[in-house]
C-alpha cells in the first residue's frame, strides 16, 4: 500500500487535513507570504477547489505558480518534498515560526557575513541549518539548529510546554546541534541560542518548559564565540586520526636547533588542523629551548579573528601563555607580548573578528602579560618568536602561509638584534599604550574601531563571563577548551568601563 505524501502526513499532525481547515489556513498563510515576498498575487489563493486539494494530497497533481510558492513559505518543503512519500518513521513536528521570527533569523545573515542560516527543516522533525563560512583559516562548518518560539522571564527565556515533544525528538540525536529561541511571537526581534546537549540534560528532567539564560543572545559577541568555537572544533574532529597520529613522530624535528614543515607536506589535513599542529610543534619547542633563566617576551602577528581563536581555544597556546609567566619577568622587568596588528589588517576585518582579538589581548593580560601592540606594516611578516635575551631568540612560528611550522634556537647579539629592534619599536610605539590592563585594553578597542560600543561590550562580557559559556558552546575534540574564554570575559566583564 502506497506511503501518504509528506504534505498529506504534514497536514494530519497538525490537524488541518479537513478541505475547510485547509483553506482557511492556506490563504492566511498567502497573506503572510505576500508581505514577506512583497508580492500582492500570493493573496489570491482563495478559490482552491476540493478536487485540486485531493490531487495535491495523493500526489497525482503538483501546485504550481503562487500555490507552490505559499506552499512552500506555509510548511517548510519545496513542493516535490511535500508530494514525496511520508517517512515510514514515525516524526514528530515543530510549529511553524511566527514571521517576525524568520525575520530575525534572516537578519542574522545580514548583519554577519559568514552567516547562512536556513530554519526550514529539509527533513520532518530534523531541524534547520546554518552554515559558518570561514574567511582566512577556518574551514566552514554547518549545524543543525530549531528555532521555537519563546517567551521573556528573569533572566531568561522560555520555550513552553506545547514544544517539548519535539524538542525532546530534535535534542535525542548526539549530533551537533542548537536550540533557537525566539521572542518573534512577543513582539521582539532577538534571537537566543542553547547547545542542544545542555537541552537534552534539561529535558531528561520532568520539566515544564525549557530555559534559555539571557546572556546566550545572539549579538556580536556570542556570534564570533559561535563561529570561531564551531569551526575549530568540527576541523580538529575530522582530523583526530590524523592529528593523533603526528605529534608521536615530531621528536626528530625538536633535537634539532631548527626545523621546518611546508604545508604541501600536510596537504591532507585541514587549515585548522595545521594551524594546531604548527602551535603544538612550536609549543614543545619553546618549552624545550627557552631555558629556565631566559625572561620571554613574546611577538606574535596575530591580526585576524580565526588567528585570536587559537590562542582562545587551543590548550597548546594557553601552556606558551603560562610559561611565559612562569619562565621570566621580561627584558624590562615587564613578561607580555606584542602583537603586530597593522592598519590594513584592522580595515579588511569584521567588527565579530576583532572582537575575538580583542579578547585574546584579554586573555594574555589575565595571565598579567602586558600586551603592546604594533601597527608597523613592515613588521608584519615577521615571523612569531620569544625573545629570551639580547643574544637569545627562539623563533616559534605557526601563523606562515607556506609552512605548518618554522622553528629556530637563535644564539648571537648579532643574529638577535632585529628581533631586539622589533620588540623595543613595538613596545615604544604602541598603539595600545597605558599603565593599566583597563587602559591598554580600552586602547586597543579603539584602535580596532570598537570604541565606542565600549561601555556596553564590558557590560556584555560581564554578563556572559559571569553565567559561562558551557551552555552556549560544547567541544567534543580533547585539544581545546573554552575555559579560556570565560577567562578572557571575566577579566574583559571586571575592567573599569569608564576609563
Amino acid at each position: 500500500m502506497r506511503r501518504p505524501t509528506l504534505l498529506y502526513a504534514i497536514l494530519e499532525k497538525r490537524g488541518w487535513l479537513r478541505y475547510e481547515v485547509f483553506a482557511t489556513q492556506l490563504a492566511n498563510a498567502g497573506i503572510r507570504a505576500a508581505k514577506h515576498y512583497d508580492n500582492p498575487r500570493l493573496t489570491r489563493l482563495k478559490n482552491v477547489t476540493k478536487t485540486t486539494y485531493t490531487r495535491w494530497l495523493s500526489g497525482s497533481q503538483e501546485p504550481r505558480g503562487e500555490a507552490a510558492t505559499v506552499l512552500e513559505f506555509w510548511l517548510g518543503h519545496s513542493v516535490k518534498e511535500l508530494l514525496g512519500p511520508a517517512p515510514e518513521r514515525e516524526f514528530v513536528l515543530a510549529r511553524s515560526p511566527h514571521d517576525a521570527s524568520l525575520a530575525a533569523a534572516h537578519n542574522l545573515d545580514i548583519l554577519f557575513d559568514t552567516s547562512f542560516l536556513s530554519v526550514a527543516a529539509p527533513v520532518p522533525g530534523t531541524g534547520g541549518v546554518w552554515h559558518l563560512d570561514g574567511l582566512r583559516v577556518l574551514d566552514g562548518t554547518s549545524v543543525s539548529v530549531q528555532m521555537y518560539e519563546a517567551a521573556r522571564e528573569p533572566g531568561c527565556v522560555v520555550i513552553g510546554r506545547e514544544d517539548l515533544d519535539h524538542l525532546r525528538y530534535f535534542t535525542r540525536s548526539t549530533r551537533r546541534a542548537l536550540v533557537l529561541g525566539s521572542l518573534g511571537a512577543q513582539g521582539g526581534e532577538d534571537l537566543y541560542a542553547l547547545d542542544a546537549a545542555q537541552a537534552r540534560r534539561q529535558l531528561a528532567m520532568p520539566i515544564q518548559r525549557l530555559p534559555i539564560p539571557a546572556p546566550y543572545r545572539l549579538d556580536d559577541v556570542t556570534y564570533a564565540l559561535l563561529w570561531a568555537c564551531l569551526n575549530v572544533d568540527d576541523s580538529l574532529l575530522a582530523d583526530d586520526c590524523a592529528l593523533h597520529e603526528e605529534p608521536q613522530g615530531l621528536e626528530f624535528h625538536l633535537a634539532h636547533s631548527r626545523s621546518a614543515a611546508a604545508r604541501t607536506a600536510y596537504g591532507d589535513l585541514s587549515s585548522v588542523g595545521s594551524l594546531w599542529l604548527g602551535s603544538h610543534v612550536c609549543a614543545m619547542f619553546v618549552d624545550r629551548h627557552l631555558k629556565t633563566t631566559d625572561m620571554p617576551v613574546m611577538w606574535s602577528r596575530t591580526q585576524f579573528g580565526e588567528q585570536a581563536a587559537a590562542w582562545l581555544l587551543f590548550r597548546d597556546r594557553h601552556a606558551v601563555l603560562q610559561l611565559a609567566v612562569d619562565r621570566g619577568s621580561g627584558l624590562d622587568g615587564t613578561p607580555g607580548c606584542v602583537l603586530c596588528v597593522p592598519e590594513p589588517a584592522v580595515r579588511s576585518s569584521e567588527p565579530y573578528e576583532r572582537l575575538l582579538l580583542l579578547l585574546a589581548a584579554a586573555l594574555m593580560e589575565s595571565y598579567g602579560l602586558t600586551v603592546w601592540v604594533s601597527s608597523q606594516q613592515e613588521y608584519s611578516e615577521l615571523p612569531d618568536f620569544h625573545l629570551a635575551s639580547h643574544q637569545h631568540v627562539v623563533v616559534a612560528d605557526w601563523l606562515g602561509r607556506d609552512a605548518v611550522w618554522n622553528v629556530e634556537s637563535v644564539e648571537g647579539a648579532g643574529s638577535a638584534d632585529a628581533f631586539v629592534q622589533a620588540v623595543q619599536q613595538g613596545q615604544a610605539q604602541s598603539v595600545a599604550g597605558g599603565v593599566t590592563p583597563s587602559k591598554r585594553i580600552r586602547a586597543l578597542a579603539d584602535y580596532l574601531e570598537l570604541g565606542p560600543d565600549w561601555v556596553r561590550l564590558v557590560e556584555r562580557c560581564r554578563e556572559l563571563g559571569a553565567y559561562g559559556t558551557a551552555g552556549l558552546m560544547r567541544t567534543r575534540t580533547r585539544l581545546i577548551h573554552t575555559g579560556e574564554i570565560d577567562r578572557a570575559l571575566k577579566f574583559l566583564g571586571a575592567l573599569d568601563a569608564t576609563s
